[in-house]
């Protein structure tokens, strides 16, 4: 019977009533049980699993006149805050998928400044202008050929356009579907513009090697055209200023001299209507023969009025 109320006691010791001095044997009898070879190993166990996640810890120090001084503890907090500061900005570049595999020819446009500036610097160099967007699957495809290609070709200037970022310089420019390249030289201005995918690479590299040769051009560069430079500059969202050029006013014919400017027209109408109706002129020898035999004749008549 002892042995039984040993065993209930060790399960669940709060929950049975009983007096105070059975209470005390029981209490007496519960302790070796607590203690048996078992639990004791556990609390082994325990304690070395403890020593050794402290010995582990990134405070591990000795105890100097009641208080414990660490050896290592703030260097490798302060290593392991460095530690996550670089994986930060590691996987925010890695998150830009746009920056990866440039090229020393390939640059970010910063805004519409900036684009009519590297257009008009580029001299006759080709320029080829990429509109592209990071949350663009297709823009993400084509980027590692772009790279390639502009390894390739050293002399084309690559101009990227972050959509997103210049999304008010895109309409003013009519771009409207993604990826979207853009083709510039010198003098020729734009030569051609055309979307492009992964699938349909051809067509670029078919542009590069049109438009790639070496030009010279004697007149300065136009880049971007007359209304797309008023375009940009109307837009209140884009810090860019533009003054159109004026238009070009024929040139003034001087009036001669006793005929009013009003009657000039008039006058040059009736010239030309006049000159379709008049005989050609004879040449100088026809000339010269017709006035000697016309001399002839009026000689011969006078001969002959005079009876000789």
């Amino acid at each position: 019977m002892a042995e039984v109320m040993s065993k209930t006691c060790m399960y669940s010791p709060c929950i049975i009533h009983r007096p105070q001095q059975q209470l005390h044997k029981h209490r007496a009898s519960f302790y070796p049980i607590i203690s048996s070879p078992a639990v004791e190993g556990l609390k082994l166990r325990a304690g070395r699993s403890s020593l050794s996640s402290s010995s582990n810890s990134e405070f591990y120090g000795r105890k100097q006149g009641g208080f414990v001084v660490g050896s290592q503890g703030t260097g490798n907090r302060s290593k392991s805050a460095a530690l996550g500061a670089q994986m930060s900005i590691a996987i925010g570049k890695a998150q830009r998928w746009w920056e990866k595999g440039l090229q020393p020819n390939m640059k970010e446009v910063q805004g519409a400044q900036d684009l009519v500036d590297s257009l008009f610097n580029a001299g006759d160099k080709l320029v080829v202008v990429e509109f592209f967007s990071p949350g663009c699957g297709g823009c993400k495809a084509l980027h590692p050929k772009i790279c390639q290609l502009a390894e390739m070709n050293p002399d084309v200037q690559f101009l990227q356009v972050n959509y997103e970022e210049h999304r008010s310089m895109g309409y003013a420019l009519n771009v409207h579907v993604l990826p979207f390249f853009r083709f510039y030289r010198g003098a020729h201005g734009r030569l051609c513009s055309f979307s492009c995918t992964n699938a349909t690479i051809k067509k670029f590299k078919d542009a590069i090697a049109k438009h790639s040769p070496d030009r010279c051009g004697l007149e300065p560069p136009r880049g971007l055209e007359e209304k797309e430079l008023i375009a940009l500059s109307a837009n209140k969202e884009l810090s860019f200023n533009y003054t159109p050029k004026p238009a070009e006013q024929p040139l003034a014919v001087p009036a001669r001299e006793g005929i009013p400017a009003e009657a000039e027209p008039a006058l040059a109408s009736s010239h030309s209507n006049s000159d379709a109706t008049l005989p050609l002129p004879l040449p100088r020898a026809l000339q010269s023969t017709a006035a000697s035999k016309a001399a002839q004749d009026i000689t011969d008549k006078s001969l002959v009025a005079s009876g000789r």
